[in-house]
């Protein structure tokens, strides 16, 4: 390993107030917060990849707070408060990305989103008017809208799928391009004075009576007064005592296709199938509902079980009928626990961490961000 020269040590590498691990959406969000709250303190974003390559660019860029049935499901395990503060926690989240950054700047557009009810499914008309109305009232707070969810049958047939039976519009969703917000967050902590390390990883830290040494994947060690780790799926590593474990997400993307018949982000299977247009393209997502214990693993690898039933989802629902041919492949590692809050706390004297968006880090980063600065104040 190369020695870092003294002008390095002194810059680059100088002792900073706050380290951050991770350079992902809540990585970059909370430093955002960190020095808007007090611009002398000296903040710096580590990450072992040349780029953020958790979750935070490898997803599929929806800018949503959960479907119908993924409410209702979350509802039933924990309870209707906390899934509806979870719901608050990501719409907060959207609203301020739109409010910190241009549409242009992300990509953001407002299509709406949209969830497939499979005709296979048990809820029958009744069933959904009963779920969409009692789900309306407890967002109405959030939202401000009279009705968050909307019944939309008849669209069925102009987006062309096949073998559903309902359709269930949520025009508050949006899309968004994860890899030009992760740059624009880059840029704009940068510019707030933000050091930040790419292709650096913290191994392990060592108390000393007055600082912590961050021993890393280099020659240097860095020091720091505080550190905030916001690595999500991979927190384990530094705390494995957290009840955070990874959960692969696989998508693909096809060819372009002429005329394509819609336009949004779309939800299907409790949120376990996701799919959106890309300009003429689809893009689709999930399926880890199929295989949990092999989809169980921070390898971001993209395998034949997933993928086959990606395609038989675009063969048999979204593009029956349809010609086209499947471009890109890949797969992304989000952080999931044995429930869908999120972890921010201090685990020991100058240690804190934000993890376990559960899949919902752009919606939740903003708010984790703010959170995290104010309990390290």
């Amino acid at each position: 390993m190369v020695s870092p020269s003294i002008w390095e040590k002194e810059s680059f590498y100088a002792p900073a107030d706050i380290v951050i691990a991770g350079s992902g959406f809540v990585g970059l969000w909370c430093a955002y917060y960190l020095r808007r709250a007090e611009p002398g303190r000296s903040v710096m974003i580590v990450d072992r990849g040349v780029i953020p390559t958790g979750a935070s660019t490898r997803n599929a860029g929806f800018a949503c707070f959960g479907s119908l049935t993924e409410l209702i499901a979350d509802s039933r395990q924990m309870g209707e408060g906390r899934m509806l503060e979870l719901v608050e926690m990501r719409y907060r989240g959207l609203k301020r990305i739109r409010k910190t950054f241009s549409g242009k700047e992300i990509g953001y557009k407002s299509y709406g989103g949209f969830e497939l009810i499979a005709g296979s499914d048990p809820m029958d008309m009744n069933a959904v008017r009963s779920s969409i109305d009692w789900l309306n009232r407890q967002l109405k707070k959030i939202t401000k809208e009279q009705k968050t969810f909307r019944l939309q049958d008849d669209k069925i047939a102009g987006f062309g799928f096949a073998g559903i039976s309902h359709l269930i519009e949520n025009r508050t969703e949006g899309q968004l391009h994860p890899g030009k917000l992760c740059l624009a967050l880059l840029r704009l902590v940068q510019s707030m004075g933000v050091t930040v390390l790419s292709n650096t990883e913290v191994l392990r830290y060592e108390r000393t009576p007055d600082k912590l040494l961050l021993h890393t994947n280099h020659a240097f060690t860095l020091s720091a007064n505080k550190l905030l780790i916001c690595t999500n799926a991979f927190a384990r590593q530094l705390l494995p005592q957290l009840d955070v474990e990874p959960a692969r997400g696989q998508v693909l993307v096809t060819s372009p296709i002429a005329k394509l018949p819609f336009k949004g982000t779309f939800h299907y299977d409790q949120g376990f199938y996701y799919f959106r247009d890309l300009g003429d393209r689809v893009l689709l997502g999930g399926a880890r509902n199929k295989a949990p214990e092999a989809e169980h693993t921070d390898e971001m690898v993209v395998t034949g079980q997933i993928q086959a039933e990606l395609e038989r989802m675009l063969r048999d629902v979204i593009l029956p009928g349809r010609d086209y041919a499947i471009e890109h492949r890949w797969s992304g590692i989000m952080g999931m626990g044995k429930e869908k809050q999120p972890i921010l706390q201090q685990v020991e004297e100058g240690i804190y961490c934000a993890v376990r968006m559960s899949g919902m880090g752009v919606a939740l980063a903003p708010v984790m961000g703010e959170r995290a600065a104010a309990m390290m104040e």
